[in-house]
């Protein structure tokens, strides 16, 4: 079992848009930080989310878990076209929000397309600028609409500097793993894929099934590749 993160309610108001989530403080605090972003059908209880957390937080992360803004408006249904600039917005301010409360460095993930969101506010960073994030975990990166291979979602990775560490399973409608190992190939920064065997877009937790061999993977992967 792991032990109990007591995560807290979190809120900001005095910033727009707005922050709000569930703060994981850990027992034996590393100074190292980690904001989660839920994907376009859900909001930050998903229980991939609340997993990913807890062990997060088991081994020293201050985590994060946010509801992006169009979430924050909505309470259900998928985010709209002109959400993501708005999007990307609350999760500057989620990442300024937590390195305000710890020293190390603060690493941005989120599942769908809360990781694409993730990775497109990096991108978006001008020359010369500090990194926002130490570095971005992507849990099912949204390549394509499921049956629509030729709309790739990959604009923006040819001015992703950020490192990231994707993880995606063999059977996500959204991505084959031969299509998302060659879209990484337009990203400048280190990359890394870990496949997740079986899996859908859901990685084994939809609904009350889950997979609890996952997170500590996830985990052990993230901090051989960030060396952290």
């Amino acid at each position: 079992m792991l032990p109990e993160s007591s995560p807290r309610i979190y809120t900001d108001v005095s910033v727009d848009p707005f922050v709000r989530g569930f703060l994981h403080r850990p027992a034996s605090p590393t100074g190292q930080g980690l904001v989660l972003t839920h994907g376009a059908g859900s909001n930050c209880q998903a229980p991939l989310l609340l997993a990913l957390a807890a062990n997060f937080a088991a081994a020293g992360f201050l985590v994060l878990r946010c509801d992006l803004p169009f979430r924050q408006d909505r309470s259900y249904g998928p985010p709209a076209p002109y959400d993501g600039k708005r999007d990307r917005a609350g999760l500057k301010n989620a990442v300024t929000a937590l390195k305000s409360m710890t020293a190390g460095p603060v690493f941005l993930g989120g599942h769908s397309y809360g990781g694409r969101q993730s990775s497109m506010v990096c991108a978006e960073q001008k020359e010369g600028e500090p990194p926002l994030a130490a570095g971005l975990l992507l849990l099912s990166y949204p390549l394509h609409p499921p049956r629509k291979p030729a709309q790739l979602r990959t604009q923006h990775f040819f001015n992703l500097h950020t490192p990231a560490l994707f993880v995606e399973g063999t059977r996500d409608p959204f991505s084959t793993i031969d299509e998302l190992e060659q879209a990484l190939k337009l990203i400048p920064a280190r990359t890394k894929l870990l496949t997740v065997e079986g899996a859908g877009h859901d990685l084994g937790f939809k609904g009350k099934a889950k997979r609890p061999e996952l997170p500590p993977s996830v985990l052990t992967e993230f901090r051989a590749f960030f060396a952290v």
